[in-house]
Order: structure tokens, then sequence, then C-alpha cells
């Protein structure tokens, strides 16, 4: 077990992203369990009997290295890997193209405009040597392999023209996805080779607004299941589970996510988390909020809503995982929350267990 105390600060410009996921994981509590808090994770992922549910981005720790440019370095207005303009938007609190800028003006020429990172001067090496100094070896790590395929193609034209390519030049959208896929495998290969051990990633590709994906299934099956299903195996062939990130309504997608192989998906609330763990959670790890925790204002609220979480959502299959908890913004709740379904789940698994020995 790691010394909490004694991980190496973030670089990172306080309040951004990275910077937050590089701090000290939070405690475990219970800190006494069976198995480490990895093992058990690695049972969700696997589709195994676990021995309790586990918090999603506490049971795991992420991996987050200085040296990526997917966006500009350090979250500071500038230029990323593939020559897009990044500036800093104060609202949303994190950096977005700026707006105007576009690496790509017309899709039939892209190779002519698009710079391609080819990671020559990229030192891995030492900046690996101060991540991994984070990690806590009894957890998960990950890798967010953020801006996915349509993400990356948008960022460099904008969403309406990126829309609008895949109707009027689709064949060199294709070959643009080919690229991706090409990119990401050797990305992916070197943050496997120097960040080891990685167990899992978070690939990141938003499909969708508040309403509806952004494609037709038809569509999606065209231009972006090929090219994911390719990467996703490239992950799963180096020993490795993958967790989709993609922010929308987007469960439209949900049997072509299974056909890909998706071991985990995040989905946000504004899907239908009662129907997908019901009739899906035997076939992915879908990470699901806790009803009515955040109005919890003392621990006998807090026991009588995770209690009713595992009683719900335990039985629906052994890959549920559980997130909201740090809502709780009181200490003494929050770790009644995160004891509390310890315990409870604890108790299901292990009668579920105990049946199947019998």
């Amino acid at each position: 077990m790691i010394d909490l105390n004694k991980i190496p600060p973030s670089r990172q410009r306080e309040g951004t992203f990275p910077y937050m996921v590089q701090q000290p994981p939070r405690p475990l509590y219970p800190e006494e369990r069976p198995v480490t808090a990895r093992e058990n994770y690695l049972m969700v992922l696997r589709g195994e009997l676990p021995y309790w549910m586990p918090v999603w981005l506490t049971d795991t720790q992420y991996c987050w290295p200085d040296v990526m440019q997917e966006h500009s370095l350090w979250e500071s207005d500038g230029l990323d890997w593939w020559g897009q303009q990044w500036v800093w938007e104060p609202t949303s609190h994190g950096l977005m193209p700026k707006p105007g800028s576009k690496v790509i003006t017309d899709m039939a020429h892209w190779r002519e405009q698009v710079r391609i990172p080819d990671f020559a001067e990229v030192d891995w090496e030492s900046d690996a040597a101060l991540q991994t100094a984070r990690y806590d070896p009894d957890r998960c790590h990950l890798f967010h392999c953020a801006t996915g395929v349509f993400e990356r193609l948008h960022e460099l034209m904008g969403m309406s023209d990126a829309m609008l390519a895949m109707y009027e030049e689709p064949e060199a959208v294709h070959e643009f996805n080919e690229m991706m896929v090409d990119y990401k495998k050797r990305l992916l290969g070197n943050i496997f080779k120097y960040y080891d051990p990685i167990d899992y990633i978070i690939y990141g590709d938003d499909w969708g607004t508040q309403r509806s994906g952004f494609f037709s299934n038809e569509m999606y099956r065209e231009f972006l299941m090929p090219y994911t299903k390719r990467i996703w195996d490239y992950v799963h062939s180096c020993g490795k589970y993958v967790e989709l990130h993609s922010c929308g309504l987007t469960q439209q997608y949900i049997e072509e996510m299974i056909e890909m192989g998706l071991d985990a998906w995040t989905p946000q609330p504004i899907n239908d988390l009662d129907k997908l763990t019901a009739k899906y959670g035997d076939k992915l790890s879908l990470t699901v909020n806790v009803p009515g925790l955040a109005g919890a204002s003392n621990e006998a609220e807090v026991r009588s809503c995770i209690r009713s979480f595992v009683d719900d959502y335990a039985p629906r299959g052994h890959r549920v995982v559980a997130n909201g908890l740090t809502a709780l913004r009181d200490p003494k709740l929050l770790r009644t929350a995160y004891e509390e379904l310890y315990y409870a789940s604890s108790e299901y698994y292990a009668k579920v267990r105990a049946g199947k020995e019998k």
C-alpha cells in the first residue's frame, strides 16, 4: 500500500481536470478487505462475481501523462499535437478549440492540412517515472484515451462541417478514420510500455446530445463502429479492458457497443439506467449513480439510500459499479456511504457465492 501523503504533487494547473485526477486517491473505507480493490474491480470487468460493489474512480486511479498533447500542454492556450489552437473557456472550466480556428478546411485535402503526431520527441520515459510514482498498487490503474475518432474530426474542422463531410466526402472521412486507428494504436502502445501497469482505458468519444445520438445507427455502423472496434480490439490484445466515456443520450448504440466487445460503460444519468442494467447487466459493466444520496443529510439517510441502491441494483447482475458518492461533501457522511456500500454489497454477494457453492 502506498503512502498517500507522499504521492508527488501535480504539475498541472490547479483546478483543471488533469490536476484533479493526479491528486492522491480517496481513502478506502473499510481498509481491511479480502482482496485488493484492484482484484475486485477486475472481477467486475471480467464479469465474475465480485466481493463488493466497487466505486467508480475511487477503487481505481488515473494515469494522466503530463506530456500528452491531445489538448495544448498544461491546459493552457496553445496548439495541440495536431496543430489545432485551443483556448481556456472559463464557463465550462476547460479547453475548447478556438472559435473560427480550423485545421481542416477541405475534407478532400485533409492529408495536406493535418499534422499527424509521430511522438519522436515525446519524453515518455521521464514523465512515466513521475506518474507511476503516484500509483497505489492496490487499485486499478486507468489511462484516459481522450478524443476518439469522431471528436478528433470535429475538433479539427468544426461540428457542422464534420457531420456534413460524412455525406459529401465519405471516402475522405473513412481515410481519416483509418489514420486515427493507426494513431491510437501507436499512442496506446507507448502508454502501455512506459506507464505500466495500466489495467484498462477509458475511451472518450462523445456521440450524442441530451435528446439522442448524433448519428443514425446505420451511420454509426458505417463511420464509427469499424474503426472504434479496431482500437478496442488492440487494447484487448494487450490484455487490457475498455470503458467507454460518451456524453449524451447514447443508449441507442448499446447493441453496437456490446458487439464491439465493450467491457464497461459509464452512461450519463439521462440514459435509462434501470432499463440498461436490467437488460444488459450481464453483458457489460455499467456505472450507476446512487439515487437520492446527494440529498441525504445524516447517517441514517445515507445508509438507507445505500441499502436501497444495493437491494435494487445488485440482483441485476454483478457488473454494476456505484457512482455519485462524492456528492456528499461532509467527510463523515462520505465515509459512512463507502462503508455501507461495502458491507451491504458484500453481504449480498456472499449469499450469492454461498448459493453457487452448494
